[in-house]
């Protein structure tokens, strides 16, 4: 089937079917932000007869419903009983300029180029125009709201239209008479006189241009998919930005009359609580965004009509998949929203508590933020059933092995949706083993390679070493209990880069995380450059501190690593030997072995 006819439109009728409501905007269109620059620009165009480039409306009547407005200007002009035929995807700014400086009598709210807010009425110079066609950008005339140009900082008037008379006798012809000249040239004709040939020249050079000129149109048919409409709004889109799909649902739900804007955000005027800031309470889902929330929705909904095909003796094709993607994200219906919506924001909170067992009490400590989705959308399933030990047990050996993995970066919808279903069957039977559990692997060499704390495995496995109770190696608390207090605390070098680069040790090997941990900055000044056998006398005589070798070491190991090795400034076996600790910590974590270099 073809999706789109391509015509042409005279400027004329597109301009009368703004006007009169039949050519709309989408709502999640943004905002006219054209200057006087390039307003001038285009009517220098129209009137030259040069190409402007296609527009794209969009047929209504069609399974893709949008809440509408019209175009900038007309606000208050159209009722909201009128419905419209046509809505623009793409030529919203030069629709809108024309709109404004052509088919309106009121001032054009526009901007100088300085950006700053100013109102003006666009005139043609129409012995200038006449004079220099091919220099029509100096025969445009734009004056303010009261139709005068003034200088001298606004004391004097340079240029006064504010009446028809006054336009008549100096030759100036607005741009808003355009469409339709009538009443004006007969102004014109009684005032000019001497003039009328000079005119009729104009009319016949310049208005008809602009009466004659076509634009070209791509229209969408009504039967185009809500996903391709957005999908072909936004590679046209000249603004540059994505819209997201929260700004695309809302605007498909305030076409049935529901504010989605108002339920995440909330409104004191509508006296709305927010969602967003219910959840936010919680530090760890601290900066959750609408779309992630959407996804988790979207499984709990695409999982619903798969179970109804399955029930009803479908199969193969004709079973729905569940799926966290845009396009079935795009087709949630208002009301799985409102059937759903509630649950998952109890799936979300439950989700922040299992990740606190796990030792996570940040955003920003979370490995990957997108596991959050099928977490909370498993949790609104389980509610409080995900505390009995069978199911707890594997629902963390699922997200350590997602995790350590790392298998949750990069575009991951399809292993979300796999999860969420994957893993509700797995809690009901031993066998169904879900994909990311099977399928997750950790080479021992990762540990060589790991640098960065942005890194997902990096993340975890300073959790995992925390978690085991690390304490601080000069307040002696244990590093989580420090963290609730703003201790500053950072992961730092452990035989310290100084002390390496003079002893000839390769940055990629004491950069590592074998050779990192999480201290306080009070322990890392302490530790400056030196050995490790040096900077640990100095921690332990320090007289706030005062430990002995036993105590010292019994800190020491609570950060998987040998206090014997360290003390012997043996680098080379202490990386060794912090490799077996760590590679412990995430068998014991995933529940499966590492995979170990062959020797």
């Amino acid at each position: 089937m073809t999706t789109f006819d391509s015509t042409k439109l005279t400027l004329t009728d597109i301009l009368r079917n703004i006007t009169n409501g039949k050519i709309q905007l989408p709502d999640f269109q943004r905002g006219w932000v054209w200057d006087d620059n390039h307003i001038r620009d285009l009517l220098v165009s129209i009137a030259r007869s040069f190409p402007i480039g296609a527009v794209m409306l969009l047929e209504t009547g069609g399974e893709v419903r949008f809440q509408t407005r019209p175009v900038e200007g007309l606000d208050g002009r159209i009722g909201q009983d009128v419905q419209p035929e046509r809505l623009i995807l793409d030529g919203q700014q030069r629709l809108t300029t024309l709109t404004q400086a052509v088919a309106l009598t009121t001032p054009v709210h526009t901007r100088n180029s300085k950006g700053k807010p100013i109102l003006r009425h666009y005139y043609f110079d129409i012995h200038r125009a006449l004079d220099a066609p091919h220099a029509l950008d100096e025969a445009i005339v734009a004056v303010d709201e009261n139709r005068q140009l003034r200088t001298n900082f606004g004391r004097d008037v340079e240029l006064d239209l504010s009446t028809r008379e006054l336009e008549c006798r100096q030759l100036h012809f607005p741009c808003d008479q355009i469409i339709n000249s009538d009443e004006w040239e007969e102004l014109f004709f009684e005032h000019q006189p001497g003039h009328v040939k000079t005119y009729m020249e104009f009319r016949k050079q310049i208005i008809s241009a602009f009466r004659n000129y076509q634009l070209p149109i791509i229209e969408l048919k009504k039967e185009t998919s809500k996903e391709a409409v957005c999908l072909v709004f936004e590679k046209v889109n000249t603004g540059g930005v994505q819209l997201s799909v929260f700004e695309l649902i809302t605007a498909s739900y305030a076409a049935d009359g529901y504010n989605l804007r108002d339920d995440w955000f909330g409104s004191t005027i509508r006296k709305v609580d927010s969602r967003k800031e219910r959840l936010e309470q919680d530090p760890l889902l601290k900066g959750i965004e609408a779309p992630e929330f959407l996804q988790a929705v979207t499984l709990l909904h695409t999982h619903e009509l798969r179970l109804q095909d399955l029930e009803a003796g479908k199969s193969g094709k004709q079973v729905r998949p569940v799926s966290a993607k845009r396009g079935d994200v795009l087709q949630l219906p208002l009301e799985a929203w409102k059937r759903h919506a509630d649950a998952v924001e109890e799936g979300f909170r439950l989700a922040a508590r299992f990740l606190k067992k796990e030792c996570f009490f940040d955003r920003r400590e979370l490995p990957y933020s997108t596991q959050l989705v099928p977490l909370a959308a498993v949790m609104s399933r389980l509610k409080e059933r995900w505390l009995e030990p069978k199911i707890y047990d594997k629902l963390t050996r699922w997200y350590w092995c997602g995790v350590l993995g790392e298998l949750y970066g990069g575009a991951v919808e399809t292993r979300m949706a796999n999860d969420y279903e994957e893993l509700l069957a797995w809690f009901e039977d031993e066998d169904a083993l879900p994909r990311t559990v099977r399928d997750a692997s950790f080479q021992v060499e990762r540990l060589d390679t790991l640098r960065t704390r942005l890194s997902a495995a990096y993340k975890a496995i300073n959790v995992l070493i925390l978690r085991e109770g690390a304490r601080d190696w000069f307040w002696k608390a244990t590093i989580q209990e420090l963290d609730a207090q703003e201790i500053s605390l950072d992961v730092h070098h452990i035989f310290p880069k100084a002390w390496c680069e003079k002893t000839g040790i390769a940055r990629e090997i004491y950069d590592c995380i074998l050779n990192k941990t999480m201290i306080s900055y009070k322990a890392n000044r302490m530790i400056g450059g030196d050995a490790p056998s040096h900077y640990l006398k100095r921690l332990q005589q320090d007289k706030r501190v005062q430990l002995s070798d036993y105590e010292m070491d019994e800190i020491l190991a609570t950060h998987a690593l040998s206090p014997e090795l360290l003390r012997a400034d043996n680098f080379e076996d202490f990386l060794k030997d912090r490799q077996k600790k760590l590679v412990a910590l995430i068998e014991k974590a995933m529940g499966k072995p590492v995979l170990l270099t062959e020797e």
